[in-house]
């Protein structure tokens, strides 16, 4: 069994090189010139690329490339400034490529023409980190952009966007990572199962920094760090399934009762949250998309098999998608199968029940009234795209990368 497995994963990754080394033709539409419109589409997604050291603009709907903006090394998370005319993106560059002098910056782009408008340099401390969420977060009244670091002594680099200017470090000691809270507040994670709360001034200082109750136990059930935001509440998932609400709509933060993803007979059948980016929400419907799969103790970062829909009002789980077989997508991709044909459909039903399935790590939902369910893997890179509603199988997005690192909604 090791052998022909062995063959298959050489097989893949030549494929993927020989595609990857092929030169572009001119007429080629994912090689186009673009002015983007002002208002994003619908179906589009940032997807970041830890090799090619960039994020790109997919549009999920006509799996069209339409621009990408170089991000350096470690994590590419963009962010949109409210009014929407600017992308805010934390980068971090070497001298000489993997080494020399370290430049830590934010740079501020164009949203139409993704040109560089500017750029603020901060301290060279810049955390990196495997699960790429919750690395930086704009403040809700968009003015500041809190960058998370770790030394491994941790902080908070803000940043005035508005006036283009580094307001000053911030130190959150056994605290980590950043998501916004409020006009002039952020929250970081505190190993002890606390929340620390870290309010500025008008100019970006430190105004406060108070510890919230605490809210998970840290040793029985951690929350993992990728959480997602429902309107004014933050959702952090425990290893366990179990959700965790935290209301930053007020002066003090509100901590809701902890409601359980799985009943006990899912909990015996072994399904359990995993992946590297597992949730999502849709904001209108107020349901949450879960990647899970069934494993162990510990097996919280496996990838998933299936998404399950939970209404976040009803705490009750209302749909089950199953997820297609990543590794089956990928060699119909590198084969060049027509996705519609009768023999391509039978092809792809047969590499789906032979090949082994990985599972998919990542996934994101938009927020429009037709949403679509993205699922990603890193290596091999795989994008494909199903409604939302339904959970019907819609496309696969032709080489959205060579290693997915993050999906992102402008």
């Amino acid at each position: 069994m090791r052998l022909p497995r062995r063959l298959l994963v050489f097989a893949l990754v030549a494929a993927a090189s020989v595609a990857l080394a092929a030169p572009a033709r001119a007429d080629d539409p994912r090689w186009q010139s673009l002015s983007l419109p002002a208002e994003p589409g619908p179906h589009w997604l940032w997807v970041g690329d830890e090799l090619l050291h960039r994020t790109a603009l997919v549009d999920a709907d006509t799996g069209a490339f339409l621009g990408q903006v170089p991000g350096g090394r470690g994590i590419i998370a963009p962010s949109r400034s409210r009014d929407g005319r600017e992308i805010y993106l934390p980068s971090t560059y070497y001298a000489r490529g993997t080494r020399g002098e370290r430049t830590d910056v934010v740079t501020i782009l164009d949203a139409t023409s993704l040109r560089t408008l500017g750029e603020v340099v901060i301290p060279p401390k810049r955390s990196e980190h495997t699960s790429w969420v919750a690395g930086s977060a704009l403040s809700d009244d968009g003015r500041f952009l809190a960058v998370f670091n770790q030394t491994p002594a941790s902080s908070l680099s803000i940043v005035d966007v508005a006036e283009r200017r580094f307001a000053g470090e911030i130190e959150t000691p056994g605290c980590g990572l950043v998501y916004a809270a409020g006009p002039r507040r952020f929250l970081s994670l505190c190993a002890d199962g606390t929340a620390l709360f870290v309010t500025l001034d008008e100019r970006g200082g430190e105004a406060s920094k108070t510890h919230g109750a605490r809210f998970f136990d840290a040793a029985a059930d951690p929350v993992t760090e990728k959480a997602v935001r429902h309107g004014d509440t933050w959702l952090f998932v425990s290893f366990d399934g179990f959700v965790h609400p935290v209301d930053v709509s007020g002066p003090e933060p509100r901590f809701g009762e902890r409601w359980s993803l799985l009943d006990e007979a899912q909990r015996k059948e072994g399904w359990r949250i995993g992946g590297m980016q597992p949730f999502a929400v849709h904001g209108a419907s107020g349901r949450l998309y879960a990647l899970m799969h069934q494993g162990g103790v510990d097996t919280h970062k496996d990838p998933g098999t299936e998404v399950w829909v939970v209404d976040v009002a009803q705490h009750k789980r209302v749909q089950r998608i199953a997820l297609r077989n990543p590794l089956a997508s990928f060699v119909m991709e590198q084969i060049g199968a027509a996705p519609d044909g009768i023999a391509a459909r039978g092809l792809g039903v047969a590499l789906r029940l032979a090949l082994p399935n990985p599972g998919v790590e990542r996934i994101a939902v938009t927020q429009d009234a037709e949403p679509v369910l993205l699922a990603a893997t890193s290596f091999p890179a795989t994008l494909a795209v199903y409604d939302a509603r339904s959970g019907k199988h819609l496309r696969d997005v032709k080489e959205p990368a060579i290693a997915t690192m993050m999906l992102a909604l402008p």
